[in-house]
């Protein structure tokens, strides 16, 4: 298997659980998000891992995948988390350099991670939690994921390389940075003993997945759900203020409220059932006992 970001905060926890399963593993990582030092736990285990510090659009990442004729590309770094122009052209530009090399090579399929909250424009309340539908790209990282979801399409139907789309809800778990999402956030604030920052009033909702089950889902999609977009997530909101509750406690700071942003979600999760139906699987990790299971 070849995991492309597999340094990063997904990516190293679905390294860790592949060479548990017996699974030999190449990682293609730039390093510019990812780090050595969440494979540290892979790299001791003694399993058939090699980490390449390679640009995914390169021709040497090309060769890579040639030579290594994996069953299966894990891409988790197709949409960088910031609205940037230039960094979402350049993550663009890597998913269709993989997708030619997978055509090119013959990969019998890619398994690729995309944010679903980008995806489903702005459901209505009666909505949710939202079920796959036709995608409606919000903001500029919806519009990447749009078109990398129909590129994967016309491989499959001119190529045979099959696909499987995994929308993620919000995705937490050791490894996680600061700044990479909120419950590491919350984390970070709540160690130093000072009030987060939270934009809006703090009643917005949110998906919040453990990443062992977010990993588990992954897994699954290696062999399922091909030619699908599939929803990976809870179906259960939680707001932020209770997330700052369960986070810091009865004895945290307040957080400080600022205007929210004007493309913000004001409630947001998605529908598991096709995830049920064609992956076989379920969340079974809750909040509260995903949060007791990071490491202080």
């Amino acid at each position: 298997m070849l995991v492309v970001g597999g340094a990063g905060f997904i990516g190293s926890h679905l390294v860790d659980r592949l060479l548990a399963d017996g699974v030999s593993v190449d990682v293609v990582d730039d390093l510019s998000r990812g780090g050595l030092a969440n494979l540290a736990d892979a790299r001791s285990a003694g399993g058939a891992l090699k980490i390449h510090h390679l640009d995914a659009a390169s021709d040497e990442c090309g060769s890579l995948i040639g030579m290594r004729a994996p069953d299966v590309v894990y891409h988790l770094a197709a949409v960088p988390r910031i609205e940037d122009a230039t960094a979402l052209s350049r993550a663009f530009a890597t998913t269709m350099a993989l997708v030619d090399q997978a055509r090119r090579h013959r990969v019998p399929k890619m398994v690729v991670a995309l944010p679903a909250s980008v995806l489903y424009g702005r459901p209505a309340n009666r909505d949710l939690p939202v079920k796959e539908r036709q995608l409606e790209p919000r903001g500029l990282r919806g519009v990447v994921a749009r078109a990398t979801v129909d590129a994967l399409s016309s491989i499959r139907e001119s190529d045979a390389v099959e696909f499987t789309v995994l929308a993620m809800s919000t995705v937490y778990g050791d490894r996680q940075r600061a700044d990479g999402g909120v419950v590491a956030a919350f984390r970070a604030a709540a160690a130093d003993r000072r009030a987060p920052t939270i934009a809006g009033d703090g009643r917005q909702t949110r998906d919040f997945l453990f990443v062992d089950d977010a990993v588990d889902a992954i897994v699954r999609a290696g062999e399922r759900g091909s030619g699908l977009v599939i929803n990976v997530g809870t179906g259960e909101q939680t707001t932020l203020r209770d997330l700052w509750a369960l986070v810091a406690g009865s004895a945290g700071p307040s957080p400080e409220f600022v205007a929210s942003r004007v493309d913000d979600l004001p409630r947001f999760a998605v529908s598991p059932v096709r995830a049920r139906i064609h992956l076989s699987w379920s969340p079974w990790t809750s909040l509260a006992e995903g949060l007791r299971q990071l490491r202080s």
